[in-house]
């Protein structure tokens, strides 16, 4: 039985995952499908934790889909923190050298952590300026 705030709360975040599955995204939301992800992962992935902040809204998420039209990771992946916490906490465990934020992004190379944006390079910053900050780090990940 799911109770009134859990409910709300799928109802509040639904657009904010559609939005980033609109651009390709897969949904993560348990700990397994992160592990299962991480474990089959090869080249390069894009890790957005996703949130409901006004940052996440206004700045992390349209950064993430503006730079993946322009420069395209092999996977792109997101867990939404505050919502799926296991797969969160999970995703978190491979780079566990960076503190927890959310929003944040996590470029991978073979499994593994290659560069980190934290909330504290999304937040206050214009979009355009996170999106060519990750467009900058894509290309040259993907690149090498």
């Amino acid at each position: 039985m799911t109770n009134a705030y859990d409910e709300y709360m799928r109802q509040v975040t639904q657009p904010m995952r559609t939005e980033l599955e609109n651009s390709g995204f897969t949904q993560l939301t348990t700990a397994d499908s992160v592990h299962e992800f991480m474990a089959e992962t090869k080249g390069t992935a894009l890790v957005v934790i996703n949130s409901v902040c006004g940052c996440a809204a206004g700045l992390a998420r349209p950064a993430a889909r503006e730079a993946v039209s322009e420069v395209k990771p092999d996977q792109l992946v997101t867990v939404f923190a505050g919502q799926d916490p296991e797969a969160t906490a999970a995703m978190r465990g491979y780079f566990d050298e960076v503190p927890p934020s959310s929003p944040s992004m996590a470029i991978l190379k073979g499994g593994q952590l290659a560069y980190f944006i934290p909330r504290e390079q999304i937040e206050g910053f214009p979009m355009e300026q996170i999106r060519d900050h990750l467009v900058d780090v894509l290309k040259q990940v993907c690149a090498d």
